[in-house]
């Protein structure tokens, strides 16, 4: 049931768009492995061979951890609704970092120049697989909007809280392995 192709063909990129939830998977050597949900809006192609997303502050930042020592990220979308499928990215990330020269350029071209509210970088996929299935398993579910709650968090702390919460939060991986954030918010700032 499932089949591979080497890009991102004109179904591939409709079905993509028409999602509101995408999975991201990474691990590296000796580590958990991390899957999280993102939403938000945050996701786009770039081309037939790469994609971005932006990613906001959150509890903890183990992809930032595991690309550092690995690089390996798999991004994951079911369809909840209409016709069953799940679209898999296999490739290679890397971190962006907030107000470097690539992710301004991507913020601006694919994010129509607005950042939200407790961004904290943007994660880049470069695939060399796309690899669908049926996705017969996947449940039947209604899409009744985003949560505030994430945004609404990061404007309560302001750009200081937000700043304080990802030193002490999201500087290691729960496995110990540094994520370079601190490093880049530090790079960013002056």
């Amino acid at each position: 049931m499932a089949k591979q192709f080497p890009k991102i063909e004109a179904t591939h990129r409709s079905f993509i768009e028409r999602q509101h939830i995408f999975f991201v998977g990474s691990a590296a050597q000796g580590t958990r492995v991390n899957v999280s949900p993102k939403g938000l809006d945050a996701f786009r192609l770039i081309d037939d061979h790469a994609a971005v997303y932006l990613d906001h502050t959150g509890s903890g930042n183990e992809t930032a951890a595991h690309l550092a020592a690995d690089g390996r990220l798999t991004i994951m979308f079911c369809a909840f609704d209409g016709p069953p499928l799940i679209l898999r990215l296999y490739g290679r990330g890397r971190i962006l970092p907030r107000g470097g020269a690539e992710y301004r350029d991507l913020l601006e071209t694919l994010f129509g120049d607005v950042e939200p509210v407790g961004a904290r970088q943007m994660v880049r996929i470069d695939f060399d697989l796309v690899q669908t299935s049926c996705g017969f398993g996947v449940p039947l579910y209604d899409y009744e909007g985003e949560r505030p709650s994430l945004p609404r968090w990061a404007a309560s702390k302001g750009e200081e809280g937000i700043v304080a919460y990802r030193r002490e939060k999201n500087s290691v991986s729960m496995d110990g392995l540094p994520t370079f954030l601190v490093e880049a918010d530090e790079a960013a700032a002056g």
